[in-house]
């Protein structure tokens, strides 16, 4: 059997391990460190082991082993843990993870990068034991490879004279082919003295020096918990004359340094009576099975399903469309079908959505390792809270976001939190306070990053722009300002680090944040800190829009952008220039945006006051939107318009409607700013 098919289950069974193991690592006091939390640090390198080790992955098996070593001391109070040792165990997480990708990618990790973190791990077990003597060369034998089935002798072997506690394993349910992966897997973990097969059940009496947990950990890579049983007893004169005797290979003795401290003593003989039983339900709980109740599908084959989805809500959407003239007494039975068809088609659509969507957790349990490392560099204090953990976004886009969240985060922590003298001089708590969260409203979700650091200055930022040439008014709004920030090279950092204040990032994270079709929003209070707010639709392949008609043209507005719709008057309108005109909508002056004009459509109404006004909001700015008529609002299926035919100025994707006719989708967002450069231009 080819064990490489369950690769890749284990090396995202190890990521979420690692995952779990950073976080809670970060969260032990080091002063009274929980039982619990360490027991699950403990359970987490535990796992990545055994199924290192299932895999004949070396280097991976050798350095969770010797974490794992001092994790188990950890918990059972033999080590004292210090924030030495706590940096050490996050960089072996570190080095884990590049040992797991080298992994992934068919390679060997670098023996040297090996060679080190484990030289770390065992010099802190020495210190750990009071020890400060130099690691010494000791010849010990390297891991023996997996042993080779020998017959088992004709005569039955002679019993022991003193019993030998063994570890008995029972199989249950497991078919033939099974039954000899798991012989040859135990084998790895120590001698098989015996096994006899019953029926479906595979029994194995196995001398270890592992527990039941590790077996477990080997075992339900093949068979499930709940077909393990696993009992301490006494191998002796009961057993039966085994079928298959393992004999393992002789191991070549090779140098290497070893802390004394870690040479095996000789085990002390159990009475079989005062043994414990230890069945599968309770190594279980080391060792969750984590398959039982998901499956792993590849992100393609949603993908595939998500398009033949799109497609049939469009067939729906047109079969509606046609049925919709006919006669509801003649058809009553085909259109009440309709109907039906109707709600199922969209609740298939959501839920096959919903396979797509992840916590923002996923991004969010990134930052307490990053805020560790980066407030101690810089010398400051910094908690970090988070809300809305649980909040659902499209996985393209929740990968996409990571990005651009880390880069706000250096900047809060480097730029915006000031150290701990400064902030007490400025009567603040020393500590600052860095938000992270995410919430849901309407079709979009809201990201925030918020610090109660300095925040920003006016002054300061506007002198920067007239330096760079940029040009702003002396009256422009605070918001405008802020959003200088974002501009390209642009940096009011005094100081040059290698965190931030290189003048190059911002104008980055502003470009992905719209070419994920959202927005970000600046707000900020000198001395009380700053806030950045992303606005992204909730995903890219479903959209709520308001369909509107601009001559013989029919186009759709994203409903996340529209605040109002309303019929102008002439006294509310006023011209600018020849082809300019602005909108007096409660006290407000609008740039008014003639969607004919912009796309050059034929037959429009050209009369404001015969045509409608959709008031739109994109990046903090409301403008007004020119169009014939409303046509109505419903749910369209996103296709992608440059794939298919190539960029257009003002669009930004397109769908395919009822009646089969392609409706393109107004970029509200691109064409609030190249107004605002016109505005600014003049």
């Amino acid at each position: 059997m080819d064990i490489t098919q369950f690769y890749q289950a284990f090396f995202e069974e190890a990521d979420e391990l690692l995952a779990q193991m950073e976080q809670g690592l970060l969260d032990l006091d080091l002063q009274a460190p929980d039982s619990e939390d360490l027991n699950a640090i403990f359970r987490a390198a535990h796992s990545i082991k055994g199924g290192a080790a299932t895999f004949g992955f070396v280097a991976l098996t050798d350095t969770t082993h010797l974490l794992e070593n001092l994790l188990d001391r950890a918990r059972h109070g033999e080590l004292k843990l210090s924030t030495k040792m706590m940096d050490a165990f996050l960089e072996t997480k570190d080095v884990l993870q590049q040992q797991l990708s080298a992994y992934r990618s068919g390679t060997e990790p670098e023996p040297e990068m090996v060679a080190q973190i484990c030289a770390v791990l065992r010099q802190l077990a020495l210190e750990g034991n009071g020890d400060a003597a130099a690691v010494t060369p000791v010849l010990v034998p390297t891991p023996a490879p997996m042993p080779i089935p020998m017959p088992a002798p004709a005569a039955k072997p002679a019993a022991s004279p003193s019993a030998v506690p063994t570890l008995k394993v029972r199989f249950s349910k497991v078919s033939e082919n099974d039954q000899k992966l798991l012989s040859e897997e135990l084998a790895n973990l120590g001698i098989v003295l015996a096994q006899t097969q019953e029926a479906d059940s595979l029994i194995v009496w196995l001398e270890t020096s592992c527990d039941a947990n590790d077996i477990v950990a080997v075992s339900c890579f093949i068979v499930e918990t709940d077909q393990i049983e696993i009992t301490t007893e006494s191998v002796g004169a009961t057993v039966a004359e085994p079928q298959i005797e393992c004999l393992p290979l002789p191991a070549s003795p090779v140098a290497v340094p070893v802390a004394a401290a870690e040479l095996p003593a000789p085990a002390a003989a159990v009475p079989a009576a005062a043994a414990p039983t230890v069945t599968a339900v309770a190594a279980a709980a080391a060792v969750p099975n984590k398959e039982s109740n998901s499956i792993r599908v590849d992100v393609e084959k949603v993908d595939q399903i998500i398009n033949l989805v799109g497609e049939l809500v469009i067939t729906q959407s047109m079969l509606t469309q046609t049925v919709s003239t006919l006669d509801p007494m003649l058809h009553e039975r085909l259109l009440s079908g309709m109907g039906h068809l109707e709600r199922n088609a969209r609740d298939l659509q959501e839920s096959v959505m919903s396979i797509r969507m992840m916590p923002m957790d996923y991004v969010f349990s990134r930052f307490p390792r990053l805020i560790r490392d980066l407030s101690a560099k810089l010398g400051k204090q910094v908690q970090l809270v988070t809300v809305g953990k649980e909040t659902e976004l499209d996985k393209s886009l929740i990968e996409r976001i990571i990005d651009p969240i880390t880069h706000l985060v250096r900047n809060s922590l480097d730029h915006g939190i000031e150290t701990p003298e400064k902030r007490i001089s400025s009567g603040k708590d020393p500590v600052g306070k860095l938000m992270l969260s995410a919430q849901h409203q309407g079709g979009s979700i809201v990201i925030e990053v918020k610090d109660d650091g300095g925040g920003l200055v006016r002054e300061k930022i506007l002198a920067k722009a007239r330096q760079q040439g940029i040009p702003i008014s002396d009256n422009a709004t605070d918001d405008e300002v802020w959003l200088l920030i974002m501009a390209p090279g642009f940096s009011t950092a005094e100081v040059i680090t290698d965190v931030s204040g290189r003048g190059v990032g911002m104008d980055v994270v502003k470009r992905n944040i719209q070419e994920m079709g959202g927005h970000v929003e600046i707000a900020s209070s000198q001395g009380k800190g700053t806030t950045i707010r992303i606005v992204l639709p909730l995903t890219l392949a479903i959209l709520n829009g308001m369909s509107v008609k601009v001559g013989d043209e029919i186009y759709i507005l994203p409903l996340n952008y529209v605040i109002e719709s309303l019929q102008p008057v002439a006294k509310d309108l006023h011209a600018i220039t020849a082809d300019e005109h602005v909108m007096h909508v409660r006290g407000e002056y609008l740039a008014l945006v003639e969607l004919h004009k912009l796309f050059q459509v034929a037959n429009a109404v050209h009369n404001p006051t015969q045509a409608i006004v959709v008031i739109v909001q994109a990046e903090g700015t409301r403008f007004a939107l020119l169009v014939d008529q409303l046509v109505g609002q419903h749910q369209v299926v996103v296709k992608n318009l440059e794939t298919n035919y190539r960029k257009v100025q003002g669009i930004s994707a397109a769908t395919i409607l009822g009646d089969g006719n392609v409706a393109l989708i107004i970029d509200v967002a691109a064409i609030q700013r190249t107004n605002r450069e016109k505005m600014t231009s003049r």
